[in-house]
């Protein structure tokens, strides 16, 4: 026991443990928190562990959802109940983890994917499935952030990434593929005009296939008229879920091992190898790579980085599209936006009005509100759309985050493909606000 007129240490609670070890320079933590069922750190060479209550599930999405009934049937996987080894353990089984799993398995290292629930049944199931090189913040805001050069790799990054993930898809089933799109960009007011105008001859300069629409062009596109808009090329939309099951099939041929329903309580870390348990079972690897999404906000707090909640429509199906032009991405200046799309069956989904989670939780009522506003929406950008119905809604966690979670966010892109290149894993990164 640790000298007790000098530590004092009483069973705790999570965050206050967290606290009292962060008061106390000599503990050394030896673990990553995910949802553990114990905090376990060192002193004086020796090893200490301290049984804590399981946090609390975090609920991503509310609703009734759309994109399994248009997938594949999903592959399910067993869950873990042996000791197992391997080079890299992948924690997640959404997006990220789907495609780390893939660059590995590509390279013939032997790879494990765990997921607590189900794959693709997080922020995977619930997100628009918009891929987009322009973010919610712009080029030419992140320029004034963090410098020309860096702003505009990262640009680049996210428009070279939506053309790998398009190659990719392509030994996909159809309906899983990315598709290519253009966007549209527009003001929401004539005061958005300026800074609009700034941002696509900052797209213009380096090189971005942007094109400059009046409000006369606009509407001869589309049955609605905005002051001005920034049409692009190079963007695409997919179906998330039918994306990452067929990614994580695709990795299971080639190889990996997949575990569902295997939620990892805790890791400890040595020199050469990271021991991490899941249920009454570990796994020793060479390396792990979390990739848990918004579940991260639940276990550690990042300065600046705010959870909300979206809300999402889909309509019943349409006959045709004829004056949605080329079934581009449509989105604005506005803040918070509304954002539309179309689907391979004919709908249109809607997306937007985010909002701060009362009380840090979702209210699974009021998406129905939320709902009739985004429909409206449509009605009033589309008028032929007046007789459709919304078929599908839900409730998404979103994200909003300031200049310190920016910045956090490109250090563990960059730590994760320095990671991945040393596996000798190529890598590109496309990182997109998670509000779409």
């Amino acid at each position: 026991m640790l000298p007790r007129v000098r530590y004092r240490i009483y069973t705790l609670s999570a965050e206050l443990m967290k606290f009292y070890i962060a008061r106390k320079p000599t503990f050394e933590s030896r673990s990553l928190l995910l949802g553990l069922a114990s905090i376990r750190f060192s002193y004086q060479k020796r090893t200490f562990e301290l049984p804590l209550k399981e946090w609390p599930i975090l609920k991503l999405h509310y609703g009734q959802y759309y994109w399994p009934t248009v997938a594949p049937k999903a592959s399910r996987y067993p869950h873990l109940n042996t000791d197992i080894t391997c080079d890299v353990l992948v924690v997640g089984g959404g997006m990220g983890g789907a495609l780390t799993t893939k660059l590995l398995t590509n390279k013939n290292i032997d790879t494990v994917l765990v997921e607590r629930h189900q794959v693709a049944s997080g922020s995977s199931l619930a997100n628009t499935g918009l891929l987009q090189f322009s973010n919610d913040k712009t080029l030419t805001s992140l320029i004034h952030t963090f410098g020309e050069q860096d702003a505009v790799h990262f640009y680049r990054l996210c428009r070279d990434a939506i053309q790998h993930l398009l190659r990719l898809s392509q030994e996909f089933p159809e309906e899983a593929r990315v598709i290519p799109r253009g966007s549209l960009y527009f003001a929401s007011t004539t005061e958005d005009v300026d800074m609009l105008r700034e941002e696509y001859s900052t797209l213009k300069r380096y090189g971005f296939d942007a094109a400059w629409w009046n409000d006369d062009q606009i509407s001869t596109h589309f049955p609605f008229k905005k002051p001005a808009a920034i049409y692009t090329k190079g963007d695409a939309e997919v179906n998330p879920y039918a994306f990452v099951h067929s990614l994580v099939e695709h990795s299971v041929q080639q190889g990996a091992k997949v575990y569902e329903e295997s939620s990892i309580s805790g890791c400890e870390f040595t020199h050469d190898r990271v021991i991490c348990r899941c249920g009454h079972s570990q796994i020793t690897a060479k390396h792990v790579i979390f990739t848990t999404g918004y579940e991260t906000q639940q276990y550690k707090r990042e300065k600046g980085a705010e959870l909300t909640s979206s809300y999402v429509i889909v309509t019943e199906p349409l006959k045709d599209f004829r004056d949605w032009y080329e079934q581009s991405l449509i989105w604005e200046t506005a803040r918070p936006y509304y954002y539309l799309r179309t689907t391979q069956d004919g709908r249109i989904i809607a997306g937007g009005l985010d909002e701060s989670l009362p009380g840090g939780e979702l209210v699974e009522g009021r998406y129905l509100a939320k709902s009739k506003q985004l429909l409206d929406y449509v009605h009033q950008m589309f008028p032929q759309t007046a007789s459709i119905q919304a078929e599908y809604r839900w409730v998404p966690y979103s994200g909003t985050h300031m200049t310190d979670f920016h910045i956090l966010v490109h250090i563990l892109i960059i730590r994760t493909a320095i990671f991945l290149k040393v596996m000798g894993v190529t890598v590109q990164c496309a990182v997109r606000s998670p509000q779409r």
